[in-house]
């Protein structure tokens, strides 16, 4: 009997197989008319052969939303400690190479951002770092972590990828999910836009929810950054990589992201792979038809009536309030930002237009008992 694969090779040999092109209308309506999605199916929503039926594909993917997670919209925010990094991403901001204001947060500078946040209403945060061990070493984020337990329910982390130990560290210490965005499936992509840095490891990065869950973590978030290469390859990838966890992992909590590329500091090129609202719109549909109890984020990255009409069909969680610096929020920033934002509203202005909209802002969903 042959050796099982594991998830990276499965994942891998779908995306090497996935031809967009094939797939028809007829395979789309089929794909529509089903409770539950097979791989294929889930592959003819993400084709061009499905946009003619985005209307459809919201009414369907609204449902289910309604069904699983009724009208209720989780809000959080985005606190980033430190941008330092060690990885060379040609499409990133925090770029080693790029001549930015490199900061770091003290633990009392973090505790004033978290007493800042905390005046909003907020209970979950998540907490961001360049991928640098050096500057932002696993005791440092833990020590970030032990004191959000203070103000916050639940914590999150998108930070570099650690070891099972590591997580488990961390998860000790009060974190209780972990997103790591693959940024492109596309292997020969991957190495071309990751020039230098830990971030080159490809099998290590693909691999990081899996020690999540291993280390305890209790919910792993995937995506990839749309646009850095073919967006529907992506989005297929992060759909099976996703599904492929879920399955191995039953009791993990799966959640999945939709960022695209957004202006950052040193770029001054368009990108010839953009990806617009009409097909982000196409990739949420199709995500949470085939994951329908996955938790589907939406960022300040996205404008903000595409937020608020995202969160009535496919989305269940928003931020809001949002700095992407390095400190801002209880005093001037000290670190240059990642990217751009395009949704600057408050934490109270989400949630009224969520109201507006008939869905519950949801601060917090959690109990945390220690």
């Amino acid at each position: 009997m042959p050796e099982q694969m594991n998830i990276m090779d499965e994942v891998l040999e779908m995306y090497n197989k996935y031809d967009f092109n094939k797939f028809t209308a007829t395979d789309v309506r089929n794909a529509l008319a089903k409770d539950r999605l097979d791989y294929y199916d889930y592959a003819a929503l993400l084709s061009p052969a499905a946009l003619p039926f985005l209307e459809q594909m919201a009414e369907k993917a609204q449902k289910i939303t309604r069904r699983q997670f009724g009208n209720t919209i989780a809000m959080f925010t985005p606190i980033y400690i430190a941008n330092y990094c060690e990885n060379q991403c040609v499409y990133c901001g925090f770029n080693c190479k790029n001549k930015i204001h490199r900061a770091k947060l003290n633990l009392d500078e973090i505790e004033r951002e978290y007493q800042a946040i905390a005046a909003t209403g907020l209970k979950e945060i998540l907490i961001l770092t360049g991928e640098s061990r050096s500057m932002s070493g696993i005791e440092y984020i833990g020590d970030a972590v032990e004191l959000a337990k203070k103000y916050f329910s639940l914590i999150g982390l998108e930070i570099y990828p650690v070891d099972v130990d590591e997580y488990k560290y961390l998860h000790e210490r009060g974190a209780d999910f972990v997103t790591v965005f693959q940024e492109t499936y596309n292997t020969d992509t991957y190495a071309k836009v990751h020039l230098a840095g830990q971030k080159r490891i490809f099998p290590y990065r693909i691999n990081a929810q899996e020690r999540a869950i291993l280390g305890g973590m209790r919910g792993v978030g995937f995506g990839a950054l749309l646009g850095i290469d073919d967006f529907r390859h992506d989005a297929f990838s992060v759909g099976v990589h996703a599904s492929l966890v879920q399955k191995k992992y039953p009791h993990a909590d799966i959640a999945v992201s939709v960022p695209r590329l957004r202006p950052y500091i040193n770029n001054a090129e368009e990108n010839p792979k953009d990806v617009h609202e009409k097909q982000l719109m196409q990739v949420m549909c199709a995500y949470r038809i085939f994951l329908p109890y996955a938790s589907i984020t939406i960022s300040t990255r996205e404008r903000a009536e595409f937020r608020d009409n995202a969160v009535k069909i496919a989305a269940t969680k928003i931020s809001a309030g949002v700095c992407v610096g390095i400190g801002g929020r209880s005093e001037e920033e000290k670190g240059d930002e990642q990217f751009e934002i395009s949704d600057p509203r408050t934490v109270d202005e989400v949630a009224d237009a969520l109201r507006k909209n008939g869905l519950q802002p949801s601060f917090n969903d959690y109990i945390r008992l220690i």
